[in-house]
């Protein structure tokens, strides 16, 4: 047995470091951590207690389909609101896919970083249903 387990970090690579930060930053609000230097280019961020690794690794770099589609690779973030995330998402002109009745007992809202990386921001289903009758 490995003891206590939690998930520290996910690591996505990019392609235009300034363009991924920005987004990261300004858009999604996430706070950027030191990192070290390890020869390459790349960001760090906090998300709650774990944290997003930002790499630049060129030709390593696997292209992305434009779908908005769950089953693709993705992190999730739980928000506070879906529907404050919702306007928000909108109001900075990303695509968004809405799954608020997931099987998984999340409402769900899917959008893409600029570069293709699939982003899950969610809430449990009660909160979601709660929040829709107000």
């Amino acid at each position: 047995m490995l003891g206590k387990i939690s998930l520290h970090h996910v690591s996505l690579n990019v392609k235009n470091l300034e363009q991924s930060k920005n987004f990261y930053q300004n858009i999604i609000g996430l706070k950027e951590l030191e990192r070290p230097n390890f020869g390459f280019p790349g960001a760090w961020y906090e998300i709650g207690s774990q944290q997003l690794h930002l790499i630049v690794e060129g030709d390593a770099y696997l292209e992305k389909s434009n779908d908005l589609n769950s089953k693709h690779d993705h992190f999730a973030i739980r928000v506070e609101s879906y529907f404050n995330t919702l306007a928000y998402l909108k109001e900075k002109k990303l695509e968004v896919e809405e799954n608020p009745m997931s099987a998984s007992g999340f409402a769900q809202i899917f959008c893409k970083d600029p570069d293709g990386n699939l982003i899950e921001f969610h809430v449990e289903r009660e909160s979601y249903l709660k929040e829709k009758e107000q």
